[in-house]
């Protein structure tokens, strides 16, 4: 049995290789220890205080903690074997980089929640402004946090980041051309900020989408359209684009033409204008001015154009449907029939 332990694979005993295993499994079932002792004891003991601060805590230190049980059972069964030095220096590298992730991963996750519990609810609504550049800020925040965590990884694995970024210089055109698009997003983000062609709740129309804005970030927009979809819309499509602003509308114009039958009598033209009109001026959700006129002779009907305004704020689908019905019951309670498409043929024989 011990010569067995000690024949050699890769370079390292059976017996090394045991080790190894088991002080992974051990690091697996320590690690699955501590998320039950968060889970049971650490969580339960924080909702019982009424400060939130150590509920934050726990909860964001409960995963980081765990991966770093991890780590430190991958590095403890690993120095129980040998390597070629080369192998050595890249797994030292890959352990300071995962310590450095883990450590970036407790911050970014820290800093989120404390931003989320604490910062916005005390700044949101104090103004429209801050309303929008509270979830930028919050992003951009996020990002830095994994950008310097990073450039120190690479740093702790023994790479020089002077010499990588002044290597990046080298190539910087064809950078600049690549991630030109990505510039125009993020400027194309602060100038819809600075701005304020739409907030967060208005209905806007690009593009030949219309729909909802659910949230305005750095890069791209959010839009919800009316059959439920989402349309991520880069940024810069609101430098280069035009964009109305539904919601902003003062009214909304709506037009309408309606044909009667050609065998109308004028008495009766003008009794379906004044109905119109009427409908018009006793309906609440729409303004006052209004535009009714005999318009022209088409094809197949004699044209009435009707032109009315909805109040700003009211349902607009509903109150077009309203005066549409209203129209319907009048004009039939009125006998004015509405035409259709019809043709008349005239066939006349011509003699021998």
């Amino acid at each position: 049995m011990l010569s067995i332990l000690n024949n050699v694979i890769w370079g390292n005993t059976i017996e090394n290789w045991a080790i190894t295993l088991l002080i992974f499994g051990g690091a697996v079932l320590a690690a699955k220890l501590f998320y039950w002792i968060f889970s049971k004891f650490f969580k339960a003991m924080a909702s019982k205080t009424t400060n939130k601060l150590d509920d934050i805590l726990v909860d964001m230190l409960e995963e980081p903690v765990v991966f770093a049980v991890m780590i430190i059972g991958l590095w403890w069964g690993y120095e129980h074997l040998e390597f070629t030095e080369n192998i050595q220096m890249w797994a030292h590298k890959i352990f300071k980089v995962m310590i450095a992730i883990n450590i970036t991963w407790l911050l970014a996750r820290l800093v989120d929640a404390l931003m989320v519990e604490y910062f916005m609810p005390a700044v949101e609504n104090t103004t429209e402004s801050a309303n929008q550049f509270l979830p930028i800020v919050r992003k951009g925040l996020r990002s830095l946090i994994w950008i310097i965590g990073f450039i120190m990884a690479l740093n702790n694995a023994g790479y020089d980041v002077a010499a990588l970024l002044a290597g990046v210089g080298i190539g910087g055109i064809a950078m600049a051309m690549a991630a030109k698009d990505f510039v125009a997003n993020i400027f194309g983000g602060i100038t819809v900020f600075v701005d304020k062609p739409f907030k967060v709740g208005d209905r806007i129309q690009l593009d030949g989408y219309d729909g909802f804005v659910t949230e305005i970030g750095i890069r791209s927009t959010r839009i919800k359209t009316f059959p439920g979809r989402i349309i991520t819309v880069p940024n810069h499509k609101f430098t280069d684009s035009y964009v109305e602003n539904v919601s902003i509308e003062p009214w909304r114009r709506v037009k309408m033409t309606l044909g009667l039958e050609y065998s109308t009598t004028r008495s009766e033209i003008e009794k379906g204008i004044q109905i119109l009109k009427d409908i018009i001026l006793d309906h609440k959700s729409l303004e006052d001015e209004h535009f009714v006129i005999f318009d022209s002779f088409g094809d197949f009907s004699l044209n009435i154009t009707m032109i009315y305004f909805i109040i700003k704020d009211e349902d607009i689908l509903e109150i077009q449907s309203q005066v549409n019905l209203e129209i319907l019951e009048k004009f039939n309670a009125a006998g004015l029939g509405f035409a259709f498409p019809t043709q008349t043929v005239f066939h006349k024989e011509i003699g021998k």
